[in-house]
């Protein structure tokens, strides 16, 4: 039967603009959460309320005010102080294969049997990831979207060995959080990031070819196709070094047409990153992003 309740404790392992969204949604929702932050815990904890205080001003919050939705929110230095009792655990550290592996293996031996392990990964194989789990029935992928609190999807990745339960709490827990799902069989990319990095890697050679600037490469999908947001716009928000870490991962499971261009790999060599380093495709330094 599928779960309609709130989960009443979520553990957030990693508390970097994804899971300080993440950690905010299910605040938000109610849940009780534990952000697992190795480095800054404090910074982990600021992110979330700067995500509340933005809420509130944009009239999203309707449940409580920011600071009693923080009060859900407390911080503990890794996997290992997470209670037993936690509903939903949720992995978002980097795009590392062997580091996400690590920090799954970690939570696995301090929850519960019934608690649900969920990888936010945008890329990597939830069924590679779940080997490393005694039990993988209870491990899916849960893809959320910068910035989460916004963000209207979550892509829910199934393994092969994933548990018909835990799927339908993983929708049901969606949808409690306001937001749709999509249900993908695990595959390279899924189904979001092979579609979106194949037409971001697309516009980033048109731009390295002379074609149009970043600007009318955008405002042709945009105004054109009636996407929200241009290729070259939405990769400086991922930020080009998880662009170039998925693309790089797609080209070698599916092919060269996933090869990156050379533009990205020079731009993330000088260290522009996207709006996180002030500079990507646009300059972030001033007020909005120019081209």
């Amino acid at each position: 039967m599928t779960d309609t309740h709130a989960p009443a404790h979520v553990a957030v392992i990693g508390g970097g603009r994804m899971g300080a969204g993440i950690a905010q949604v299910f605040a938000t929702l109610g849940s009780a959460v534990v952000i697992a932050e190795a480095g800054d815990q404090a910074a982990a904890r600021e992110r979330v309320a700067t995500g509340l205080r933005r809420a509130d001003e944009r009239g999203k919050l309707d449940r409580a005010t920011p600071e009693e939705i923080l009060e859900r929110v407390r911080t503990v230095a890794g996997p290992d102080e997470i209670a037993p009792e936690t509903d939903l655990v949720i992995e978002a550290v980097p795009e590392n294969a062997a580091l996400k592996a690590q920090v799954l293996a970690a939570v696995e031996r301090v929850v519960g049997p019934e608690s649900v392990i969920a990888s936010n990964t945008s890329s990597l194989s939830i069924t590679d990831l779940g080997k490393n789990l005694t039990e993988p029935g209870r491990f899916l992928g849960m893809h959320f979207f910068n910035p989460v609190p916004a963000s209207e999807l979550v892509e829910i990745v199934t393994a092969p060995t994933t548990d018909r339960a835990v799927i339908e709490k993983a929708v049901a827990w969606v949808s409690l959080l306001g937001k749709a799902d999509i249900v993908v069989n695990d595959s390279p990319g899924f189904a979001t990031s092979r579609l979106g990095v194949f037409l971001g890697l697309e516009a980033i050679r048109m731009l390295e070819e002379g074609v149009a600037d970043a600007i009318s490469i955008d405002r042709a999908m945009e105004l054109g196709y009636r996407h929200p947001m241009g290729p070259l716009r939405s990769t400086d928000l991922v930020g080009l070094d998880v662009r170039l870490a998925v693309a790089e991962h797609l080209a070698a499971t599916l092919g060269p047409r996933f090869e990156p261009p050379k533009l990205l790999r020079d731009k993330v060599s000088r260290g522009e990153l996207g709006r996180k380093s002030g500079r990507g495709f646009y300059n972030w330094t001033t007020t909005g992003a120019q081209s």
